[in-house]
């Protein structure tokens, strides 16, 4: 008897191998095929909804600094500010010319806004603009604002004198034309106007794109225009904007230096990154959310499953499974559910940014960080998921879980 004793005492331990643990997780899943896939796809949308947000976030942003590098962030926008009381200042006669003195300064064009109306025909009531102004322009404006001709051709010195025009795109769009063929008539103020050209959008002006473009010449012609400026825009050498941005009020108005107000206008870009960031921010909040209700889903699988397989529970410890034994399989279901749901939703994000981002034209661009947090999350949410579930497998005894069934 004692040497049974001391036989059954060296019988080797349980063990199970990481391939034993595997196989066992798969074929666990493989017995609640479709509960196994709904609790999955939980996680899917929620991992694919962050590595959706922030790869278009990467690629929007990405298109951004592209605009940014090729309109430059170096244009400065000169304006009259308020002056005291109700009174409305202007820019003094000569600014232009004060600004050209400004050694790292190498463009400037200003433009002033002009009173009338710009029409079809000369048959329509007054008061219907459709939002567009008259705006008098110097030759330099086109290559200040790194803009483009969408059709036909900007002002030159040869027809700036003469009534010609050219639309910004908003402006063509709401007159309801396309294109410059066919020697085009319009309406501005009591006078016929040739249109010569159309603008592609100025992203950095978007005031000229709802505008109708004259030269200084035909201004003072048919308008009456006395060399008054309104605008000036003013290109500097990048690495001195802000130094020139700081000396151009007491510049531009020696004595009131406070009425003139400077800009940057790719500003207005780099406002839209900051508003896109907070965009971001609030969708991966959502994806947060689907992620823990990913999470809640693989725990309820988890926990329903350990209560219908207690019998196979009782049986695996009657037999020789450790409590370790049983409670990492039940962990391994749960991190194989959510590492299979996170893979599925890293890829489908990485598809919906590289088809949403094609269609906009932008850069595809997907950030490491985007895979790296899909998989820490879904490694993360299997373990907590599965924890309570596998401790209460681990925890079950034999006897009161072969006799349960």
């Amino acid at each position: 008897m004692r040497k049974a004793s001391r036989h059954n005492g060296n019988l080797p331990s349980s063990h199970l191998t990481l391939i034993d643990i595997f196989k066992v997780s798969v074929s666990g899943l493989r017995t609640r095929k479709l509960r196994s896939a709904l609790s999955a796809l939980g996680i899917t949308i929620g991992i694919a909804a962050v590595v959706g947000v922030l790869g278009l976030s990467a690629s929007g942003n990405a298109d951004l600094i592209r605009e940014l590098d090729s309109l430059g962030t170096n244009l400065l926008t000169i304006e009259a500010g308020q002056g005291f009381g109700a009174e409305e200042a202007s820019l003094p006669d000569g600014a232009a010319a004060m600004l050209r003195r400004i050694t790292p300064v190498y463009e400037v064009s200003s433009v002033t806004r002009i009173s009338g109306q710009v029409f079809r025909n000369n048959l329509i009531e007054d008061g219907r603009t459709k939002g567009i102004t008259i705006i008098a322009s110097d030759l330099n404006l086109l290559q200040s604002q790194r803009g483009s001709m969408q059709n036909g051709y900007f002002l030159n010195e040869l027809n700036s004198t003469y009534p010609v025009v050219v639309l910004g795109s908003v402006a063509a769009e709401r007159l309801g034309i396309q294109d410059t063929t066919d020697s085009k008539l319009l309406w501005i103020g009591q006078e016929w106007f040739s249109l010569i050209g159309i603008m592609n959008p100025l992203p950095l002006a978007a005031d000229l794109d709802r505008a109708a473009i004259i030269g200084y010449g035909a201004a003072e012609e048919y308008f009456g225009h006395d060399g008054q400026v309104d605008t000036i825009y003013v290109r500097a050498y990048p690495e001195h904007v802000e130094d020139v941005r700081s000396v151009m009020p007491a510049t531009v108005n020696p004595e009131n230096p406070e009425e003139v107000q400077v800009s940057r206008a790719s500003d207005v870009l780099e406002a839209r990154a900051v508003a896109n960031s907070t965009f971001t921010n609030l969708f991966m909040g959502l994806g947060a959310v689907a992620l823990l209700v990913g999470g809640i889903g693989i725990a309820n699988v988890m926990v329903i499953a350990v209560i219908e397989r207690r019998s196979e529970i009782g049986l695996r410890r009657a037999i020789g499974a450790t409590k370790l034994h049983i409670g990492v399989q039940f962990i391994t279901e749960s991190l194989l559910l959510a590492c299979v749901g996170g893979a599925m939703g890293i890829i489908v994000g990485m598809i919906v940014t590289a088809v949403y981002a094609s269609t906009q034209g932008w850069y595809i661009v997907i950030p490491q960080s985007a895979i790296y947090i899909g998989i820490g999350s879904s490694v993360l949410i299997g373990g907590v998921a599965g924890f309570y579930p596998a401790m209460r497998a681990a925890n079950m005894s034999p006897t009161e879980a072969l006799r349960s069934n």
